[in-house]
């Protein structure tokens, strides 16, 4: 049977932390749906009582790797625009960030993302974050002059949908277009539409 639920109170081993990587690397590639434990256990070489140390279910497994994933992309990220000052500059390599990130992701990934409603939940929170980034750099911005006021709230809420409608699937699937390469398009929209410009001699 699998260990009771005080194991995710305990910091993940190393055997753990390693297993975790693998398992994100793999699900980033096939995707997770279509695996099973014995189907895990047998591409990573270890038995399902180790899986078991993870999470009690291949579902919560996979929800648990999933996370992992994305709250790793977020540091990543963050770490990325540290120290950056300039508001446009930021914007532009905080969704260069996101971008690269989402391309390490197989379309079979954000497939079986997109139709695990707990994975989909991450995804949707992980977006939501992204969005409030978003606005608050976007306010930097306007604050430090780099941006042009007018409408700025507006577009900071459009970018906000636009993070919703790739998130959602729906600007991939009217597009055709992979969310890594929506993102890059709304930073050159971001940028093109909300710096402010010379005035004319």
């Amino acid at each position: 049977m699998p260990p009771n639920q005080t194991r995710s109170r305990r910091q993940p081993t190393a055997r753990q932390r390693a297993l975790l990587g693998e398992l994100e690397e793999l699900f980033l590639t096939e995707g997770f749906v279509e695996f099973t434990l014995d189907d895990l256990a047998a591409r990573l070489h270890c038995s399902k009582s180790t899986l078991y140390t993870l999470a009690a279910s291949k579902e919560q497994l996979a929800v648990k790797v999933v996370t992992h994933f994305f709250k790793g992309a977020a540091e990543r990220i963050e770490q990325r625009i540290d120290g950056i000052d300039d508001a446009s500059k930021i914007i532009e390599v905080y969704l260069a960030g996101v971008a690269d990130e989402l391309k390490r992701a197989s379309e079979r990934f954000m497939t079986d993302v997109a139709e695990f409603e707990p994975a989909r939940a991450t995804y949707r929170m992980n977006s939501q974050a992204a969005a409030g980034r978003i606005r608050s750099f976007i306010a930097k911005g306007v604050a430090d002059g780099v941006f042009r006021d007018v409408h700025a709230t507006l577009i900071a809420e459009l970018a906000t949908l636009l993070v919703e409608g790739i998130q959602t699937g729906v600007v991939r699937s009217r597009t055709g277009v992979s969310d890594a390469d929506a993102f890059s398009a709304l930073a050159e929209l971001l940028l093109g539409g909300i710096q402010r410009r010379e005035a004319s001699p």
